[in-house]
């Protein structure tokens, strides 16, 4: 599904469209109908609380190849306000309900330039998305503008086929963003909830916004990435064996993108960072139903261990017996693995053998982009 093909000879009876502000619904023969056809129509604008279709098909099967966004703003509130949903097959409910920024791997509510095998932004002023979304009878794409401010311009392209014929091991595209602000101490953050099916777990974006309350500028990322595949309860069947050794580096993370792993956003002054990891080359397959979770692992060295003893601050180690408090006298004395618990958001990308998922509802606006921006919350 994922091999990017490029056809020299156009299959019989597919057909090519373009969804665009100057063709809302890729028409035949109906695109810069505005001023003559002179540019009448290349945006819109969308204002707080308004919701707008961008691509709508009925009765026809077909698959979404690319899409394209650029916004004339982009603060946090935009990044993490305007809502991305995407219905398959005339479902009510939608696959895809994701915040615009993180769906397109600008984690945190701020843009970088990057590139990687599924997304880019060239020059940090746009989204673009190759993955691809295959529908039987037709796909519906919204906005929605959740934040308390009115967005002046959203240019954007959804570039689609219809005809495709898909056989009966079609999957469809989910995607599912969810936020601990903060985590549980030793209650792993669950990057993708169970969902049931068959299916493929594509990979993730993961956004942390590191504790330095409670410990300083110490290292977060010791957490192991688990898959619970087809039926595991208690233990899982994948294990990786740190944060930053899932996304390809090691000894701690710093700023990069590869095509299937990277850290657009490594700040170690304010300690945020966003990171992905695409399983593409290495898929992970489900027959059942799938669950992915992160530890909140890091560590404190001795120098670490003194500041906080002075500051009052309790930290939580592993131990034979299990979580406990370090002792006092000990706290300073040796390194540490230490539970945690930080602000931490991903955007799951999975597929799935139907067109819906029981996954919660996208959190309120508030709830995501608290801690991003000074400006008010509303």
């Amino acid at each position: 599904m994922l091999r990017f093909p490029f056809h020299l000879i156009t299959p019989a009876g597919i057909e090519t469209r373009w969804a665009s502000p100057e063709n809302w619904l890729g028409a035949k023969g109906q695109g810069a109908t505005t001023r003559g056809g002179r540019k009448g129509s290349p945006c819109f604008p969308l204002k707080a609380g308004e919701s707008k279709v961008l691509a709508d098909v009925q009765g026809h099967s077909g698959m979404v190849r690319r899409i394209w966004i650029t916004i004339s703003d982009r603060p946090p509130q935009f990044l993490r306000g305007l809502k991305l949903e995407m219905f398959w097959d005339g479902a009510a409910t939608p696959a895809v309900a994701v915040p615009l920024g993180d769906f397109f791997c600008q984690g945190l509510g701020q843009m970088t330039a990057f590139e990687n095998a599924l997304f880019s932004s060239p020059e940090a002023r746009s989204f673009n998305c190759l993955i691809p979304m295959p529908f039987r009878e037709g796909m519906k794409i919204v906005v929605t503008n959740e934040s308390a401010d009115d967005l002046p311009l959203m240019f954007y392209d959804i570039d689609y086929t219809l005809g495709d014929r898909h056989g009966d091991d079609m999957l469809y595209f989910h995607a599912h963003w969810r936020r601990e602000n903060p985590t549980t101490l030793r209650q792993d953050f669950e990057i993708l909830p169970r969902v049931s099916g068959c299916g493929r777990f594509l990979g993730t974006l993961v956004s942390v916004i590191v504790n330095q309350e409670d410990y300083l500028d110490s290292w977060w990322g010791e957490g192991e990435v688990k898959v619970y595949l087809d039926g595991d309860r208690e233990l899982p069947t994948l294990v990786g064996t740190g944060t930053e050794d899932y996304i390809g580096t090691g000894w701690g993370q710093g700023q990069y993108a590869n095509h299937f792993q990277g850290c657009p956003v490594a700040d170690h002054e304010r300690m945020r960072y966003a990171f992905y990891r695409l399983h593409i080359p290495d898929p992970i397959y489900f027959q059942q139903d799938c669950r992915v979770t992160l530890q909140q692992i890091g560590y404190v060295g001795e120098g670490t261990g003194k500041a906080l003893k002075e500051l009052g601050k309790t930290i939580h180690a592993e131990y034979e017996q299990g979580m406990a408090p370090v002792p006092p006298d000990d706290v300073g004395t040796r390194v540490f693995l230490v539970e945690r618990q930080d602000d931490v958001a991903s955007c799951a990308y999975f597929y799935l053998d139907r067109p819906t998922n029981d996954l919660p509802p996208l959190a309120p606006f508030a709830d995501r982009i608290a801690a991003l921006t000074d400006e008010p919350e509303d």
